[in-house]
């Protein structure tokens, strides 16, 4: 061959190759954005599982399409990519599976991170990210996506992980060879961990790791060993360090708390409110009383409800270091054997709480109300109050049963007047929260009662009664009429925010309740308000599905959080809410008061507060978060625990849900396990669109009551074993 025909032959073949290439990457992004379950329609068992997505109509749309060509209107499309990049900061989320999402500051849309372009980047990690949008069509449809790589990692979200260590050998006599690694507890880091060294640790042990995080594969060394993975105390430890709970308080910030509480009061700039009737209400174990209420009946016949709240910035002046230890740990934390609280106990227990019998700071929110509950106004007021009585929750529920035979009526002799009251307005509140489409979610906490060893000897589920509901809608009265007089006077404020549920995940959650029969038509039409999600939750109680189908919207709802503008909260059916009516317990109430009070009360200028209202939030949002999880899975560990002292025994559970490898099912008192597929006598199958397990003799479906053996616990993973 000549040189030159050889050198035109080259450059053909390459075009050639590169053309293949590009027609290979097209025709994978196209086969990602196929609906799931459709795959390349040539494999003979692949297109009977096509033919069969077709012809159900009422699970599927049809398609009338094959993985090779993806026709909308007569011609082929393959995705096409817009050639414009575009660069953000952000935070990355990674996942389990390798891939991860970057959140852009700005709220923008989530940017898809495949596995090969993250980076290096862990969860949590501050990166910057290019990415481009690029369309593709999904059953028809035009979609456009987002996919991009991290270029940078700003700022490294964690530098520590907890972990569980492993140990292999290698290869005989001298050339036998220790490979020691991790895997984090965290299913958002994927990677192994290499380690050096075990630090004094044994195979399985639960570990504390410090991320090298410059080197590929990612590497750390052993920093804390909690112990055995078996062991409740090292799990214990383990969750508490890998949330970053702060238990013991700094000693410069003990200090200054028990200056602050020795001081004393004044009344100067107070309204002194001693003579009103006011108490507190609350569980018998709380030391931090930091809410108590009053009402007067007003002469047209309506309502003067006082929230009367602990006026904790009084105490915690901004920029101290009491201030500072509260913005890192945001929210009181409760665990079955203790509370981590927000505040020094000098503080949260002592001067703060508003303990009966004595006089207390407070920020008093006087809510006018007209006869039929409706709000018509709010003050904000420095107070001195004093509660008549320390209320509990299961006293003033007896007394609502029983009246003057209850044998706490003389407890609550001097207050009986005013807690008539307070129920004809609280059926009042409750009337209007179900009218406009509040949520009642049927999710009941766990009770974990423990023995002196701290270990877990019984599990109940809380029962809510009157009093908890009482306090709970004059709480939810007040934080909606401080929000409105926020916005309204525009103070800055940390608003509580909660909007509508996202497109993707309340279709998720629609095709959920409709394979249980429920009726979705009004949840997915446009404008679907929170009385049509209400209507949907009450259906399912008739059907005894109540339980199942809170879990399952509530994990289709967006989380509530905090903001500094005012979106409103689509899950209570408000316009304007805050956060007003525990500062003791919540970052978010007491920057609202210390706001409230500059700019309403002292006169000061609003936007002095904007970026400390701004910060307060997204360190409320943040912190909460965390506390959440953490309560989570310390709850998680007590009743595997729990379950695990009762291997071999039987119970009665329900079935929660099912999935393609076995079925959840919940005991009366909370506590989960799974029935592996594999488990089940017989050979059973997922039926997606009943949400069941069936096989030729038999189904379990949602609902479905079930006796349950307890198999086996695992602690280390709180993770529990049943068979049916």
């Amino acid at each position: 061959m000549k040189k030159q025909n050889k050198k035109k032959f080259l450059k053909k073949a390459g075009r050639k190759s590169e053309q293949a290439q590009k027609k290979r990457r097209a025709r994978g992004e196209m086969l990602a954005a196929l609906p799931a379950g459709v795959e390349d329609c040539r494999r003979p068992a692949a297109k009977r599982r096509l033919e069969r997505a077709s012809s159900d109509g009422a699970r599927h749309t049809p398609l009338a399409m094959s993985s090779k060509n993806v026709r909308a209107g007569g011609r082929s499309r393959a995705p096409q990519r817009e050639k414009r990049d575009t660069v953000v900061e952000g935070v990355f989320h990674g996942t389990g599976r390798g891939f991860g999402f970057v959140s852009p500051d700005g709220g923008v849309e989530d940017i898809f991170i495949p596995g090969a372009a993250t980076g290096g980047a862990l969860d949590g990690d501050r990166v910057r990210a290019r990415y481009h949008y690029f369309t593709s069509w999904r059953s028809g449809q035009e979609e456009k996506k987002t996919e991009g790589e991290v270029t940078a990692i700003l700022a490294y979200g964690r530098e520590s992980v907890v972990a569980t260590l492993h140990e292999e050998f290698s290869g005989y006599g001298r050339r036998r060879r220790r490979y020691l690694y991790a895997i984090a507890e965290n299913t958002r880091i994927p990677n192994e961990i290499r380690l050096f060294s075990d630090g004094g640790a044994k195979d399985g042990d639960k570990i504390e790791v410090t991320l090298d995080r410059g080197s590929r594969p990612l590497s750390g060394e052993v920093t804390r060993v909690f112990g055995a993975a078996d062991d409740r105390h090292a799990n214990y430890e383990a969750v508490l360090s890998a949330h970053d709970v702060r238990v013991e308080f700094p000693a410069a910030v003990l200090a200054e708390a028990e200056a602050r509480a020795a001081a004393p009061l004044s009344d100067e700039g107070r309204k002194r409110l001693t003579n009103e009737v006011i108490f507190t209400i609350d569980g018998a174990g709380a030391k931090d009383l930091d809410d108590a209420i009053s009402l007067r009946r007003l002469s047209g016949g309506g309502w003067l409800l006082g929230v009367h709240i602990a006026d904790v910035s009084e105490y915690v002046t901004a920029g101290s270091e009491t201030d500072k230890e509260a913005m890192r740990r945001g929210t009181r934390i409760y665990f079955p054997d203790k509370v981590v609280p927000m505040l020094p106990p000098a503080l949260s227990n002592g001067a703060c709480s508003l303990n009966a019998g004595e006089d207390k700071y407070a920020l008093s929110a006087l809510v006018t109300l007209s006869p039929e509950g409706e709000i018509e106004g709010t003050r904000v007021l420095r107070t001195v109050i004093k509660s008549r009585v320390r209320g509990v929750y299961s006293e003033v529920n007896d007394l609502f049963e029983k009246g003057k035979g209850s044998p706490f009526a003389a407890k609550y002799r001097g207050v009986m007047p005013a807690l008539a009251r307070m129920r004809e307005l609280y059926e009042l509140l409750a009337a209007r929260a179900a009218a406009r489409g509040a949520m009642e979610f049927d999710r009941p906490e766990a009770v974990i009662l423990l023995d002196e060893k701290g270990d877990p000897t019984e599990i109940v589920a809380a029962e809510r009664g009157i009093a908890e509901r009482l306090i709970e809608q004059f709480m939810i009265t007040a934080n909606e009429g401080v929000a409105r007089l926020a916005r309204e006077k525009k103070i800055p404020c940390v608003y509580r925010v909660h909007e509508p549920p996202e497109t993707g995940r309340l279709q998720e959650f629609a095709l959920y309740a409709h394979n249980l029969w429920l009726s979705t038509a009004d949840i997915t039409r446009e404008g679907a308000n929170g009385r049509d999600f209400a209507a949907l939750l009450h259906e399912a109680e008739e059907k005894g599905l109540s339980r199942a189908v809170s879990y399952a919207m509530l994990r289709a709802m967006a989380k509530a959080s905090y903001s500094e503008s005012p979106k409103g909260h689509f899950g209570l059916g408000l316009a304007d809410y805050c956060h007003f009516t525990s500062p003791i317990r919540r970052l978010s109430d007491l920057a609202t008061h210390r706001m409230l009070k500059a700019v309403l009360i002292d006169g000061e200028s609003a936007g002095k507060y904007l970026s400390y209202a701004a910060r307060a939030a997204s360190a409320a949002s943040e912190t909460e978060l965390r506390a959440l999880e953490a309560e989570r899975e310390i709850d998680a560990l007590y009743k595997t625990v729990y379950l695990a002292a009762r291997e071999g025994e039987e119970f009665e559970a329900t079935v929660s849900s099912c999935t393609s490898f076995g079925m959840f099912c919940e005991l009366e008192n909370t506590c989960e396990g799974l029935v592996p597929i594999d488990d089940l006598d017989g050979d059973f199958v997922y039926d997606e669109g009943h949400a069941a397990l069936v096989s030729r003799t038999r189904s379990y479906r949602v609902g479905d009551a079930v006796r349950i053996r307890v198999e086996e616990a695992d602690i280390s993973r709180r993770r529990t074993r049943f068979s049916v």
